[in-house]
């Protein structure tokens, strides 16, 4: 039986996150549909991650299997994406190994944040626009504090499915787009419902002074979410990339 990998990217503004929702439109669900129209046939398709209601993606990777796929793979995409609405697109296909599973088998995953501290009416639904002064020094100075193996139970939200909060950052840092935008960028083995967005907006805090570093220290080390900041929005948080022992696509995640 064919086992697919897709590469997709997606603004998610308009959808309730990756995963099917009974009652409101999901990406899972969009392109499983286009899929049932294609083959025939039911199809479920496995994602790398579970984004939230208005998280994007420039990298997301799902995989699905089929008994038989009559359209060769270069295709798949302008077949697929002839049926999905424009703010879902599928970047790249390939055959990958019976065993893969695009959750299981990823060894990495990285995300990016955009802020902003200029309103824009035509970024309001893909960046984090901050009303508010910040100190960008302090807010590119306590990234470096999440780097290595943490139990990020005070960064994140409780889900009854996780068993370990358990993560190990192997970096996390900003970048200066020009005067007004800055990216964020965060690897790590896994990460746990909520902890990306908790991160910046406890980064946020930090850079507005409402928090201070040994607060933050301590909460990795307390496993308390008393003292929890707000996540911080979805529209500025996208899926970046997803890695695997060997490379599927030719194509990558782009900023």
């Amino acid at each position: 039986m064919p086992n697919i990998a897709l590469l997709i990217e997606y603004d998610g503004t308009n959808y309730s996150g990756w995963q099917f929702q009974p009652n409101s439109i999901s990406i899972q669900e969009s392109i499983e549909k286009a899929l049932l129209y294609l083959y025939k046939t039911k199809v479920s398709v496995i994602s790398a991650g579970r984004t939230d209601a208005g998280v994007h993606s420039c990298g997301q990777v799902a995989n699905f299997k089929v008994e038989n796929n009559p359209i060769p793979i270069d295709k798949i995409p302008k077949a697929v994406n002839s049926l999905l609405n424009p703010d879902i697109r599928i970047i790249n296909a390939n055959y990958v190994s019976d065993d893969f599973n695009a959750r299981y088998s990823a060894i990495a995953r990285e995300y990016i944040y955009k802020l902003s501290t200029k309103y824009s009416v035509f970024e309001r639904n893909n960046w984090h626009y901050i009303p508010f002064k910040i100190d960008i020094d302090k807010l590119f100075e306590i990234a470096t504090v999440f780097i290595g193996s943490h139990n990020f139970t005070s960064f994140s939200k409780n889900n009854p499915d996780t068993k370990s909060y358990v993560c190990n950052v192997e970096h996390s840092f900003w970048e200066k787009v020009d005067e007004h935008h800055y990216y964020f960028t965060i690897k790590a083995n896994r990460f746990v419902y909520g902890m990306v967005r908790t991160i910046i907006g406890t980064m946020i805090d930090y850079a507005r002074g409402y928090k201070s570093k040994e607060i933050i220290v301590s909460a990795l080390n307390n496993l308390s979410r008393n003292n929890i900041s707000a996540l911080a929005p979805a529209s500025g948080l996208y899926l970046y990339k997803i890695y695997y022992p060997n490379e599927i696509f030719s194509t990558t995640g782009r900023k």
